[in-house]
Order: C-alpha cells, then structure tokens, then sequence
C-alpha cells in the first residue's frame, strides 16, 4: 500500500509561482513511476496527465501547455514529489493530484489515469487576473 497526500494548493494571481507537494509513505521503494494529474472545475470534466516522473531513471515527461513552466521532481529520500507551477494561467485552474504506480511496466511514458495504482485526495489551485 502507498497513501499519498497533496500540499500547497491555494489561489494566485496570473504569472505567479507555487509549488505543491505530495507527500508518499507506505511502500514508497515499491513506485515504479509518479505523476501529475488535474481536473478542471465541473462534476463532468476529466482527469488529465500534466506531469510524470520516472522512479529508475528521474525523466520526466509534461503536457505540451505546461512544458517550459512546470517541474516535477522528487526528494532525495523519495518521500515528496514536488510540482513547481511557474507564470501560471487561469488554464491551469484545477484540482490536482499526485499518482503513483505499483505495478511494473516497460519504462515508457505514461500518462493516462488507468496506468496509476494510488491517488491523493487533491489540492486546490485557483488563478485569477
């Protein structure tokens, strides 16, 4: 089992910087990859892939409409995995949770919600003008 728990959602202003956590514990040696997702405001809308982290080898893949102004990365204990949203835009308006998976896997890129075994209950993050 892994619990993951995110951090530092909040409201901002377009063009400013925040940096969420997710905090892993539990059979953290176990992850295989972590990632990124959000979902937009309405009961409706979809989970999306916005970032994932690689656990062998620390790559790390983004969205197109975030490269360039997001980061993920992780702790050298393993236990955080870190968010940095730069010059952010009311697009990026959204709760977002962290995954992670357990299960083995060829080492591709993945970014699809089914590819991930455990999830956190979410942050908050609202940009205005």
């Amino acid at each position: 089992q892994v619990q993951l728990v995110e951090s530092g959602g909040g409201s901002v202003h377009i063009g400013d910087s925040l940096r969420l956590s997710c905090s892993i514990s539990g059979r953290t040696a176990s992850v295989n990859a972590m990632a990124w997702f959000r979902q937009a405001p309405g009961s409706d809308s979809e989970r999306f892939f916005v970032a994932v982290l690689k656990s062998s080898d620390g790559e790390t893949y983004y969205r197109d409409s975030v490269k360039g102004r997001f980061t993920t990365s992780r702790d050298k204990a393993g236990n955080i995995l870190y968010l940095e949203m730069t010059n952010v835009r009311p697009d990026d308006t959204a709760v977002y949770y962290c995954a992670a998976r357990t299960r083995g896997y060829g080492g591709e890129y993945i970014t699809n919600t089914y590819n991930f075994d455990y999830w956190g209950q979410g942050t908050q993050v609202t940009v205005s003008s």
